[in-house]
């Protein structure tokens, strides 16, 4: 009994004893907690949000995967408003997609960038992006620190460029005409290859080449090549006008007797309205004597009328303005033989003034020849259910138009995008000059590279270069699952052609076949083969690995 009263007073006194803390925990229990961010926000970190990134971006891959390469499908995107878009376009669907995810939304500017850049290329971009993100997953889930897989694409990135830089052929030859024109033309059916108009790429990349060989050479500013879209039609009948024609505006009487066709006009842009203006709603004037009511409005025909007379003296026979010309004005033109149009779009009127060199006035108390514009012919023609002014001979600004006629509004849509993407490609051709082999041949021959490269080096470096050259082959691999073709045989047979040194091998969906498809020595001369523009490459190698640093 003695011992257990004991052993319980024992218990009792250990409980009672009070808890000591250091200073430092006092310290930190007397600081109130600081609440930074708003309450509900997510503070998820570290290797499960990176996982739940990739997975993220790799969904928004899987759906424009299927659209790359010449037998791509296109997709069907409906909106709530009702309105639809069908294209393969991968900038196109990028936008449309109402992406909420944080890090996958970077995959859209990625894409816009691109699209802004170098205007093809966009579902290129995506995939590798989602290719290299994937292959990075691997190493993350192994418990590899991100900055070792950062430091070792970033040196891959190197390596590629400069494996590029040494594949790739200038195409500038003294021959502006031959050989220039010829690789020019094979640049615009590259970028046409996969579209929807693909059956017309040798009629469409004909115009597209010839309408930015018009362009100045020092600023090839594709502003000045206007696309106009006219319904009915077939694809052939579409049509390049050395020049600027746009959709004739809205008129008043009096317009069918102004003159549609003027040699050496001369053209006053204007932007203010020409015709009388009604008064504000609950306007209220007070006059004592009917006179003076008289008197306002003989002033204000004289105000309408001193203007017309100033743009007669001019000497300017072509009027255009971006305002409304009204009835009064129109037949006073017609009165006088000349022409005259109202609201004309703005991006139509800046042409204009470049291409004219007319400047847009917006008075005309001092029409001094200096601001007239002149071409070498101005005329109204009719285009399927519209008429259409042309002005050709542009002497200052060397400008283009395409009307492209097409069936459905979604068709011809699609063709412009299309076109759109063909001019951008061109247009860097001729500005870079140097381009490389398509149809997959840079990616396996960049990844035959990496891939002997990183065995002559040791540690994680190795691991991380290699997994970089095999995501490279996920073009070819995608080009060839998506004609329907066994992409597992077609890659050992590419990785066979590209490691026995005679040359590149590449893919040919057109022939249903794969095969050598360009000599991959420089220096060669250019066959009659597909291309790609070398900024694509370079460009987008630099994006991944913006895109991997952010994450």
């Amino acid at each position: 009994g003695q011992n257990s009263s004991k052993k319980g007073t024992g218990n009792k006194k250990r409980s009672l004893e009070p808890i000591k803390f250091t200073e430092r925990e006092e310290l930190k229990m007397m600081q109130p907690r600081i609440v930074v961010l708003r309450q509900g926000t997510d503070e998820s970190q570290g290797v499960p949000q990176l996982i739940s990134n990739i997975n993220a971006c790799n969904a928004i891959v899987d759906i424009v995967r299927t659209t790359l390469g010449p037998r791509g499908m296109d997709k069907l995107v409906y909106e709530g408003n009702g309105s639809i878009t069908i294209s393969n376009d991968g900038a196109t669907i990028m936008k449309l997609l109402d992406i909420v995810h944080p890090a996958a939304n970077t995959l859209v500017e990625i894409a816009k960038s691109q699209d802004e850049e170098v205007g093809d290329g966009t579902t290129t971009v995506v995939i590798l992006a989602g290719e290299f993100l994937k292959e990075a997953k691997e190493f993350i889930e192994t418990g590899v620190h991100p900055t070792d897989i950062i430091r070792g694409y970033t040196r891959a990135s190197e390596l590629a460029k400069e494996k590029v830089n040494q594949l790739s052929v200038n195409i500038n030859k003294d021959d502006k005409q031959g050989v220039n024109r010829e690789v020019l033309e094979k640049c615009a059916q590259t970028a046409l290859n996969s579209k929807l108009v693909h059956s017309h790429k040798d009629f469409f990349s004909k115009m597209v080449v010839d309408a930015v060989l018009k362009l100045d050479n020092t600023l090839l500013d594709v502003d000045l090549i206007g696309i106009k879209k006219e319904k009915g039609g077939s694809l052939e009948d579409s049509q390049l006008v050395d020049g600027v024609a746009f959709k004739k505006c809205f008129s008043y009487a009096g317009f069918e007797q102004q003159p549609k066709k003027i040699t050496s006009p001369k053209i006053l842009l204007l932007n203010l309205e020409l015709e009388l203006k009604a008064e504000k709603d609950n306007a209220e004037i007070r006059v004592d004597k009917s006179e003076d009511y008289q008197a306002m409005i003989d002033a204000e025909w004289k105000i309408i009328y001193q203007k017309l007379d100033y743009i007669v003296a001019s000497g300017a026979n072509v009027i255009f303005s971006r305002l409304a010309i009204g009835d009064l004005a129109t037949q006073y033109f017609a009165d006088r033989n000349i022409f005259c149009g109202g609201r004309v779009p703005s991006d139509d009127l800046t042409r204009l003034s470049k291409a004219t060199g007319a400047k847009i006035q917006t008075t005309v108390s001092n029409l001094i020849p200096a601001v007239i514009g002149t071409a070498a012919m101005f005329e109204e023609l009719q285009i399927g259910g519209e008429r259409y002014n042309f002005v050709t001979g542009c002497p200052h600004a060397k400008t283009a138009t395409i009307i492209l006629r097409g069936g459905g509004e979604q068709f011809i849509e699609e063709a412009h995008r299309s076109i759109h993407d063909a001019i951008m490609v061109v247009r860097r051709a001729k500005k870079h000059s140097y381009v490389v082999a398509g149809g997959g041949a840079i990616e396996m021959e960049v990844s035959r590279y990496l891939r002997e490269y990183s065995r002559t080096i040791k540690g994680k470096q190795q691991l991380v270069i290699n997994s970089f050259a095999r995501a490279l082959e996920v073009i070819p691999r995608q080009i060839s699952a998506n004609a329907g073709f066994d992409s597992t045989d077609i890659l050992n047979k590419l990785r066979q052609k590209h490691a026995d040194g005679s040359g590149a091998g590449s893919l040919s969906m057109s022939w249903r076949q794969w095969g050598s498809r360009y000599a991959i020595r420089a220096g060669r001369n250019l066959p009659d083969k597909e291309f790609r523009y070398l900024r694509t490459v370079i460009v987008t190698a630099a994006v991944y690995l913006g895109f991997i640093s952010e994450l």
